[in-house]
């Protein structure tokens, strides 16, 4: 059974139901009762022709529904006719599914949970299981969503800014259970870019993979988190990286900035260096005063706070923060690091013990904890 053939599939099947009629809920219901089915008639009767026969299946399975519903009882004069089995149409409406999934009714968390079930053929399971929450919560989160979207008209425009996002969310996520998220949003982005021309699509693809090329570096065998300065970059993934640039290059030579470009261009320059001590700051600053220009955010004046300190001194670095909100995320962690390269070996210990009670996520205080203890010891 080829789960990669059957995911990769399940967005047309989709987009060609609701072409036909199906309105979004039961058709993406009978899209994954099909996908059951070809799981069990797969293996012993392989289709020679899988996309039409998920078609055909999951149309039939509408319709099984569709009539077994005695409210929807009008549909029928829509759906009446079964279509004869048989090749489907080569028109692919994916992109439109993005769009839809990604609408603006939704909540982020439900827009990624609808895009990676719709569009990434997840099951409820897999979905629930990466983000670590009952399956039947997923479930209502599904439903709901796809509630909302239903009467969304199939044809109108879609925001690809929106969808961008969703995808990032998907790719930060990471790994959890049996699903690689960081690698699914990949894949899904790499459909995107199949689908429209858009630099900054190719710009979000970029920046997945020059990330993406790091992970094998960024923990310990321990399981503790390594920061990029003490990554072993022999471990570093370079066919990725090569192809995140190319994939950079090619956006940034259409002259159209936008802000998954910087952050990659941001990437590519880490990337490039050799050695921590040969990363050319100066040049990511440059590249995050642009950030800031297009987007305005305080996290990424934060960051360029920690850029700052690296390319022109602690002390620069310091005065950067100091013109930003000290209840930023990792605000005390960004000011323990400054201080500590500026010499201040107690107050960065007690900064980064107060970013430690402050962190969410448990590999990141148990990395600040370590911290606090080794400056501790120090001074």
């Amino acid at each position: 059974m080829d789960e990669v053939l059957l995911r990769s599939l399940t967005p047309s099947v989709l987009t060609i139901l609701v072409r036909r009629g199906a309105d979004f809920a039961a058709a993406e219901d009978a899209v994954q009762d099909a996908l059951v089915e070809a799981v069990r008639v797969w293996p012993d009767d392989p289709p020679r022709d899988p996309k039409g026969w998920l078609v055909t299946v999951a149309w039939r399975k509408f319709l099984d529904a569709t009539r077994a519903d005695t409210a929807r009882r009008r549909r029928e004069d829509v759906v009446e006719d079964e279509p004869v089995p048989g090749p489907v149409s080569g028109t692919d409406d994916t992109l439109q599914l993005y769009f839809l999934c990604a609408h603006p009714s939704l909540t982020p968390s439900s827009a990624v949970a609808l895009t990676l079930r719709a569009v990434g053929g997840l099951t409820t399971r897999q979905i629930a299981q990466a983000y670590l929450v009952p399956e039947a919560t997923m479930a209502q989160r599904i439903s709901r969503a796809k509630r909302t979207v239903s009467d969304v008209r199939f044809d109108q425009p879609g925001d690809v800014a929106t969808v961008l996002r969703v995808l990032y969310l998907v790719f930060n996520e990471g790994y959890s259970g049996d699903v690689d998220l960081a690698a699914e949003a990949i894949r899904l982005t790499r459909q995107l870019a199949a689908a429209i021309d858009h630099p900054e699509v190719a710009g979000l693809l970029a920046l997945m993979l020059l990330h993406h090329a790091r992970r094998a570096a960024r923990t310990a065998a321990d399981g503790s988190l390594v920061p990029l300065a003490s990554q072993d970059r022999a471990l570093w993934d370079t066919r990725l990286i090569a192809e995140g640039v190319e994939i950079l290059q090619a956006a940034l030579a259409r002259d159209r900035l936008g802000e998954f470009q910087a952050q990659a261009a941001i990437a590519a320059l880490h990337a490039d260096a050799p050695t921590a001590g040969e990363t050319d700051w100066p040049q990511i600053v440059e590249w995050y005063d642009e950030l800031v220009r297009l987007t305005g955010s305080p996290i990424v004046r934060l960051n360029r706070a920690v850029a700052v300190g690296e390319a022109d001194g602690p002390r620069a670095g310091l005065a950067a923060l100091a013109e930003l909100d000290d209840t930023l995320p990792r605000y005390a962690a960004v000011a323990a690091h400054l201080h500590e390269r500026d010499g201040d070996l107690a107050l960065a210990a007690r900064l980064y013990a107060d970013a430690a009670e402050r962190a969410a996520d448990p590999a990141e205080r148990d990395h600040l904890t370590r911290q606090a203890a080794r400056l501790s010891r120090s001074s």
